[in-house]
């Protein structure tokens, strides 16, 4: 089942994106050369102590950290370690959440560490971001989740790759409903799968995070050992951005966006719905 959700409860999840917004400046600002891993991760908690607010990565199916750190050909769910070191020319998607007063927020974002990166991977990331927004800029109401696979899909595949070939599109990970649980209901691919039909209708109340991740290689991957890290099987590097997103009656509203979003969709015609906290 769907949660569709109330005008002041959507307020309140734009209060925990605020926080998770929060992290991710703070955290972008800590991924310098020299940085571990778990320096990032005591970053986000000292955000997350500030504010108030508690993690929804903590603990979660028994994850160890606060924070999912995930460096180069790490996809996604990488555990923040002293051992892991960030080094000049390396990318890592830093992916968190926060909880306030029982709702949710969660997203991910792409840094580049140091400098010397080679030019496909700033496509990459490049890539992979706007077709999140290009996501984001599918709900609408009337369209089906359905839509919003396809847009990320469809920008993906349109972008030319450098060097040739084809972008990977992760296909064993997506986006997800979000509300009172960090994961709800509906399953959201970033790849349209026929079998799986239109899926719900969007409509006001209706709550996603928009996750693509993509590789400069292939979509499959394999996870590791600790039963968390994720990496693609031939080693490429990967991205991973996201958004949770809010469909209100006057709009989307990028709730972990700290301008709800206002920016992006302008790009794409359309108005941002009115931050419930401004």
């Amino acid at each position: 089942m769907v949660q569709i959700k109330t005008p002041e409860q959507i307020a309140k999840m734009r209060a925990a994106g605020l926080v998770v917004a929060a992290i991710h400046a703070a955290t972008r600002e800590a991924a310098v050369p020299g940085a571990s891993t778990k320096d990032l991760d005591e970053v986000a908690r000292k955000v997350l102590a500030e504010h108030g607010a508690k993690s929804n990565f903590l603990g979660y199916g028994g994850f160890p950290a606060t924070v999912c750190t995930s460096v180069n050909d790490v996809v996604v769910h990488g555990i923040p370690s002293d051992d892991v070191v960030l080094k000049s020319g390396d990318i890592i998607s830093i992916d968190c959440g926060a909880i306030i007063d029982g709702w949710h927020g969660d997203a991910a974002y792409t840094a580049f560490v140091g400098s010397g990166h080679a030019p496909e991977l700033i496509e990459l990331s490049r890539v992979t971001e706007e077709s999140m927004w290009a996501g984001i800029a599918a709900m609408k109401q009337g369209n089906r989740l359905v839509d919003v696979s396809r847009a990320i899909e469809t920008y993906i595949r349109r972008q030319p790759k450098p060097g040739g070939g084809k972008y990977g599109i992760i296909e064993d990970y997506g986006g997800h409903g979000i509300g009172t649980e960090m994961h709800m209901d509906p399953h959201l691919l970033n790849y349209v799968d026929r079998r799986r039909g239109k899926g719900p209708k969007l409509v006001p109340g209706f709550c996603l995070a928009i996750e693509p991740m993509v590789s400069l290689g292939t979509p499959r991957t394999e996870v590791l050992s600790d039963d968390w890290t994720v990496i693609t099987t031939d080693g490429t590097w990967s991205s991973h951005w996201e958004h949770s997103v809010a469909l209100t009656a006057e709009g989307p509203l990028v709730l972990t966006a700290p301008d709800g979003g206002k920016a992006k969709l302008a790009e794409y015609g359309i108005t941002a719905a009115p931050d419930p906290l401004a």
